[in-house]
């Protein structure tokens, strides 16, 4: 060995200026080259060179390279290290700029720099060898006890690491291995050290010198570690183990490579995230997904787009709860205290909750039901949803449906696309952590259509119960189960919502309120909630229940309750002026009476109180409480009445009856006009009548017609011929609303028998229902609704269908009390209740008309 010849490097060697950091022998590290020699040195060096001679570099720490070749070369650092460029990676992006791994071989010391341009070149002398030192006890004898004790405390700093990580293994191996003289160099590139610390090791060229400036960054990097260790003693065993990796990281990368926290951050996170996946209880064919895009995870450059990517993909596997669940409370007794506590009415509603519940009792495994909750805005759909989750016990999550139109909202974007994310139903279980939630799909009736595909096609997979259990999301690409998921979605309408998704969903009406159920309900939850957001309590203000009956009569008219709700805001509001000035004032009496004297204080308060009072008549005094809200004081906050009760005056005149109307709003009244003059015999229909209304008009005029000698109806001249010389004009007010269906063929009938006989149609009546022309009354729709409204308006009788019986079953008792109902199987007997004293018949046989 003695005999072999030292490894010389070149004489001349390029010259790479780099002011990132400090490259020693034995060490590598990355650098970038974005300035113009640097450019030029690359380019005409390393990349058209083909020996091995040509990757020799001459790496200049401390020294910036100007940005462009007119500037002169700056003062260089007089000890470089002669480098070996492994590897060069180019990019033009932002600009051009090139990334070099080099590894350093020896120091040298420039004699003379030979050229500037277009790239530095110097004469260089070498200052360290080059060939292998042999590992014998005579060199570690010259090298004496300056070199063991630095063995000594490498040999420590390592063993302080867990030494089960291979990393941390080979350099325990590599200490024995490696010659002493190497040691410093290497250690001094491993272990956190500044810039400055590192230039003064490159600048030590005795190898004494060197080992004396290593020695003390040795010793500060171990009591580091003990104090790292004594701070985190108290961690877990799995986090001890990280802990121990950041170290390791520091010190076993790739000799030279600057890493920092962030690095090190994102290997732990990557270390936990491998550790989650493992102890996760995810189906198998998930963890198979895992597993092998964890691995791909690892080989992955931090700097590729993929990396984040996959990342997020893995960590929401982790979060997913595949197996988490809550446990339902089954007590059908206590839920039903707390629903019938957070709501009143909704019966059909409740027991439906309660029927799942029963049936959760029996069977364990019973699947998530799909219920869609359909009624009128305001009447409590999205809340009873919340109070369902909190009656089961579990978590509530809703997803807002109204407006969405791409299909991926649904069911996720591929991870192939930029930007995708899972869709919100796998964003709902990630948010909630448990796979048993109540999921509410709120306005499910009002989602779009586009481009991007039909999002309620996307839901016919999640509210298919024979599917569910094997849900897909684009995303996750693989198979989540659903089926133990609550579904209830909620809508204004059925008219909207794809008869296939309808298909899949119970469907579980949810009319509008009664008046004595609004009231219960403004006394139980409303003015209570809206006095707690006001700041004020019952002893500050009382509203009766003839006052909440006035606002709901007069101010209001709605099937739900949030117009309510904002009138009674309305008044809370102005009693709080009402009741901050009052305490305003109050405390300026109490300071103008202290201010009069302290000496007698009772005296004071006895006798000189009322004296301020009325020495100050600019002050009023403070309102009374409690402040009761009767009529007066609701048209002074709330303003003259916006609804009255005028049913009578329209009333007044032939020619107009009181139809019943249903909308997504709940049910309405509706007045039909008719007017006739003299003409040629047409017919005119005006408030923007749609096509089977039009047609009920026209079945109503053919009817009477071929009845008219039958109830003796004639025009203006006297003659049976309806239209002979006659024009009708029908008309629906409230113009600018659209209105269509059937079930104003009956009105239309009443309104046109009032019109040709000249009498007038019962003040409190109101009907619905549809006709043909053998004079039959069909059934409709909208029972419920139509007669809430009616019961709403202060009407007495409603006249439906006969085969509409059965509906009145669902209206509330105390309605059907207040209400008289007529079925009618045929118009005559339609005719007979809308008039007072009946609708006469002339049973004369010469003047029947065979229908």
């Amino acid at each position: 060995m003695s005999s072999v010849s030292p490894i010389q490097i070149p004489r001349r060697l390029p010259l790479l200026l780099t002011n990132e950091g400090v490259l020693l022998p034995g060490s590598t590290m990355r650098t970038s080259v974005d300035s113009a020699r640097n450019l030029q040195l690359v380019r005409s060096r390393l990349l058209k060179g083909t020996s091995l001679q040509s990757t020799i570099l001459g790496v200049i720490p401390n020294t910036p390279d100007p940005a462009s070749d007119a500037q002169a070369l700056p003062p260089l650092h007089r000890i470089g290290t002669a480098a070996l460029a492994v590897q060069v990676v180019g990019s033009n992006w932002p600009k051009p700029h090139y990334t070099l791994l080099i590894t350093g071989l020896c120091r040298f010391q420039i004699v003379q720099v030979l050229k500037e341009k277009p790239y530095p070149v110097a004469e260089v002398e070498q200052l360290d060898r080059l060939e292998e030192f042999p590992n014998t006890c005579k060199t570690r004898e010259e090298l004496g006890e300056l070199s063991e004790q630095f063995y000594k405390y490498a040999v420590q700093l390592v063993e302080m690491l867990d030494m089960s990580v291979p990393a941390v293994a080979k350099l325990r191996r590599l200490l024995d291995s490696l010659p002493r003289e190497a040691l410093p160099d290497i250690l001094t590139s491993i272990i956190r050290t500044s810039n400055k610390e590192k230039l003064q090791i490159l600048d030590a060229v005795s190898l004494e010198e060197r080992f004396k400036m290593t020695i003390p960054l040795l010793v500060r990097q171990i009591e580091g570690l003990k104090l790292l260790q004594k701070t985190r003693k108290h961690k877990q065993d799995d986090d001890k183990r990280v802990i121990a990796i950041r170290p390791i990281r520091r010190i076993t990368h790739i000799p030279g490579a600057l890493e920092d926290d962030d690095e090190d951050e994102d290997n732990d996170d990557i270390v936990m995230l491998e550790r989650k996946i493992r102890t996760s209880s995810m189906p198998e064919q998930a963890h198979k997904v895992c597993v092998k895009e964890i691995k791909r995870l690892k080989k992955m450059p931090q700097s590729m787009p993929e990396y984040a990517l996959t990342r997020n993909y893995l960590e929401l596997m982790v979060e997913l709860p595949w197996n988490k669940s809550t446990t339902d409370r089954l007590d059908i007794r206590a839920a039903r205290i707390l629903l019938d506590n957070d709501h009143y009415a909704m019966e059909k509603l409740k027991k439906r909750v309660l029927e799942y519940l029963a049936v959760r009792q029996l069977k364990n495994n019973l699947k998530g039901p799909i219920l869609c909750f359909v009624g009128p805005p305001g009447v409590g759909k999205t809340s009873v949803g919340r109070s369902v989750a909190k009656t089961l016990g579990r978590e509530f999550h809703r997803i807002a449906l109204g407006g969405v139109c791409d299909q991926s909202d649904i069911r996720g974007h591929r991870r192939t696309y930029v930007g995708s994310m899972p869709g919100r139903i796998i964003n709902g279980l990630k948010t909630v952590g448990v796979n048993n939630p109540v999921f509410l799909l709120d306005e499910v009736d009002k989602l779009g259509k586009s481009l991007q595909g039909d999002p309620a096609a996307a839901l016919l997979e999640v509210l298919d119960p024979e599917q569910n259990h094997n849900f897909t999301d684009h995303y996750l690409n693989v198979a989540f189960d659903l089926s133990q998921v609550l579904f209830i979605a909620t809508a204004n309408t059925t008219a909207t919502i794809p008869p296939a998704l309808l298909d899949r969903m119970e469907i579980i009406q949810v009319p509008g309120y009664t008046q004595e159920e609004k009231i219960e309900i403004a006394h139980r939850h409303l003015i209570p909630k809206q006095l707690e957001q006001h700041g004020l309590t019952p002893q500050q203000i009382q509203i009766p229940q003839v006052t909440t009956l006035d606002i709901i009569t007069r101010y209001t008219r709605e099937a739900g309750v949030r117009s309510l709700d904002r009138k009674f805001g309305a008044i809370c509001r102005a009693v709080a002026v009402k009741v901050a000035e009052g305490q305003h004032k109050e405390a300026k009496l109490d300071h103008s009476d202290v201010a009069e004297g302290e000496g007698c204080r009772e005296h004071i308060l006895e006798e000189a109180k009322p004296e301020s009072i009325s020495d100050t008549p600019d002050l009023a005094l403070p309102p009374e409480m409690p402040i009761l809200i009767d009529f007066h004081a609701l048209k002074d906050i709330l303003g003259p009445p916006m609804y009255e009760m005028e049913v009578s005056e329209r009333l007044s005149q032939p020619g107009v009856a009181i139809g019943l109307a249903w909308t997504p709003l709940g049910g309405e009244i509706m007045f039909v006009e008719a007017s006739r003059m003299d003409g040629e015999g047409q017919l005119t229909l005006t408030g923007q009548l749609g096509d089977v209304m039009k047609e009920s008009a026209h079945l109503a005029i053919s009817w009477l017609r071929s009845n008219a000698k039958k109830y003796h109806l004639t025009n203006a001249s006297g003659s049976f011929d309806l239209l002979d010389n006659t024009d009708i004009h029908l008309h629906f007010p409230a113009g600018a609303v659209t209105k269509d269906g059937p079930s104003a063929g009956v009105t239309i009938v009443t309104c046109l028998a009032s019109l040709f006989s000249g009498r007038l149609v019962r003040s409190d009546v109101a009907m619905t229902g549809e006709i043909t022309l053998r004079g039959l009354v069909l059934p409709v729709g909208g029972i419920k609704d139509k007669v809430l409204a009616a019961h709403r308006a202060g009407l007495k009788r409603v006249i439906i269908p006969q085969r509409n019986e059965k509906d009145l079953e669902e209206i509330p008792g105390n309605v059907r009390q207040d209400l008289s109902f007529v079925t009618a199987s045929c118009l005559d007997e339609v005719l007979n209740a809308a008039f007072d004293g009946g609708f006469t018949v002339n049973t004369r046989p010469g003047l029947l008309n065979s229908k």
